[in-house]
């Protein structure tokens, strides 16, 4: 079995840097065709939409980047404990109670506010809204291989919990600023300041959360999916003060680990088999 690779805290930006610049190479990139070229680009891909390949290629970037670099890394059967950890379930019945029934809470209570609580069922026939669940759970959530899978681990071998926390909600929030920039897209509506906040206060509340899931992502792939879910209601931008008032209290609930340096997960293979590495 091949071993895992020792990362030290001097190794860290040096690990974290190529994930970065693939995301956001992909990304950005991508984005700068369709801005300097659109007529070609529309000729190629079609019009902008949660459909469009190269708009699916663009999601999928940290996916993709955290994947591949895990590869190059560790090796195939590197990439199968990886992959491993997708099957990781065991959290305190707290974090899969918050990510089930606490998160939708959260979008209804904002609606509650908004006003938009009782708004009709956006699917019509009723049938619809199952690929548009498919969408959301094999959209978005892929990010996760990178952002937790790769990322969130590294910067835990240099930062505590919470400034691991931190500066990956900021990149997390920076990587989307294409997205703002590009009809289309859901978040060509919005405003970046709460957007940004949110996510922001997502990925501290994430963090705790996979620290405690032992490395998990399928618990970082539900939330995620939670945050796309297509039937709850608009929220906007309630639902972002409720999660960032939300993200206040869980740090304080988690406030003897956060603020710890060395208390995160920072293995990003899942364990071999008989606990060897």
């Amino acid at each position: 079995m091949q071993a895992q690779a020792k990362i030290t805290p001097n190794t860290t930006v040096q690990r974290v840097a190529p994930f970065l610049a693939l995301a956001f190479g992909l990304t950005w990139g991508l984005a700068a065709l369709f801005l300097l070229f659109p007529e070609p680009f529309l000729a190629l891909f079609g019009e902008i939409s949660m459909n469009n390949p190269a708009l699916i290629l663009a999601v999928y970037s940290p996916g993709i980047a955290g994947i591949f670099l895990v590869w190059r890394w560790f090796g195939v059967r590197g990439l199968g404990r990886f992959l491993r950890r997708l099957a990781l379930g065991r959290a305190p019945g707290a974090w899969w109670l918050f990510v089930i029934l606490g998160i939708p809470a959260v979008f209804y209570a904002g609606a509650a506010v908004k006003g938009t609580a009782n708004a009709p069922f956006p699917f019509t026939p009723w049938v619809q809204v199952f690929p548009a669940l498919a969408l959301a759970l094999f959209l978005g959530p892929i990010e996760e291989f990178g952002w937790r899978g790769v990322a969130l681990p590294l910067l835990q071998r240099r930062f505590s919990p919470l400034w691991a926390g931190l500066i990956l909600g900021i990149c997390w929030g920076v990587w989307h600023v294409p997205a703002f920039m590009l009809s289309g897209t859901a978040q060509s509506a919005w405003s970046f300041a709460p957007f940004f906040a949110g996510i922001v206060a997502i990925s501290v509340m994430m963090t705790p959360l996979f620290n405690a899931a032992r490395g998990s992502l399928l618990l970082p792939v539900l939330f995620h999916f939670q945050m796309n879910n297509p039937i709850w209601p608009d929220a906007q931008p309630w639902d972002t003060l409720f999660f960032v008032g939300a993200a206040v209290v869980i740090v304080w609930l988690n406030r003897a680990t956060l603020f710890q340096r060395g208390s995160g997960v920072t293995d990003i293979l899942m364990a071999a088999p008989g606990g060897g590495r």
